[in-house]
């Protein structure tokens, strides 16, 4: 999608990048942006870190199961063009943060990386089930690290995800904004113009405090209705012909 007015760099198991995107889709509708879904792997951009010392448990195998889907991601656009990850994104985020509480580790793996996860929704989208394959294929990998290593040229490597990209090749590019909520219609696009004004700024470099609430998302416990969550990202979007 060359001609996109925004290019979104996420990975599906980072609530933030989620909850990001969800603002994103809003600012999306009522600007009429067309927006090009890229891959950042979490998993790849620390392969040089050793988690056991540097993250809480489970983290390993939560960015391992991120990986995996951004190998299915990838396959899916490889056959389907990028057109597909317009509603491969929000099927992924929509079942891991709006639809589930709890742990999603089994054993010691995260069942978002396996086969019964991801069944369900190739299944919705109309996608076909050897994309499954895709999972455990490290082929991918090299195209994952490319896009991975593109968005951090963006904004330096110091960044998580998601990396935003405003009016490519020229235009500004961000890590974040890091939001905690869902802001309405109107704070929207209010809140966008202000991260766009402000990264426009040649001499900005770093807006940032570290106290934040968790995510309003149910996967972190809270109520559906007290968050919001009106919008079904996933619902009624065009199947894809097998």
């Amino acid at each position: 999608m060359p001609d996109a007015d925004i290019h979104f760099y996420f990975d599906p198991v980072c609530p933030f990048a989620w909850m990001t995107s969800k603002w994103v889709r809003k600012v999306q509708a009522q600007r009429d942006y067309t927006v090009d879904w890229r891959f950042i792997s979490l998993r790849l951009l620390n392969a040089h870190i050793d988690y056991e010392s540097h993250f809480p448990p489970e983290y390993e195998a939560g960015h391992t199961a991120g990986l995996r889907l951004l190998r299915v991601a990838a396959s899916v656009r490889r056959e389907h063009g990028s057109a597909a990850i317009e509603p491969l994104y929000p099927a992924f985020g929509t079942r891991i943060f709006d639809s589930h509480t709890g742990t999603y580790m089994v054993a010691d793996r995260d069942h978002r990386g396996t086969e019964e996860f991801l069944s369900p929704i190739l299944d919705e989208l109309g996608l076909p089930s050897h994309h499954v394959a895709a999972l455990d294929d490290t082929s991918f990998d090299d195209e994952i690290q490319a896009e991975t290593d593109a968005a951090l040229a963006l904004t330096g490597r110091d960044v998580g995800t998601p990396i935003i990209h405003f009016e490519p090749p020229e235009g500004v590019a961000f890590f974040g904004p890091v939001i905690s909520r869902l802001p309405s219609d109107a704070e929207a696009v209010e809140l966008w113009d202000h991260v766009i004004g402000l990264a426009r700024f040649p001499g900005f470099a770093e807006l940032k405090r570290s106290l934040r609430e968790k995510p309003q998302l149910v996967a972190f416990g809270v109520d559906a209705d007290e968050v919001g969550v009106q919008e079904d990202w996933h619902a009624g979007s065009r199947r894809l012909k097998k």
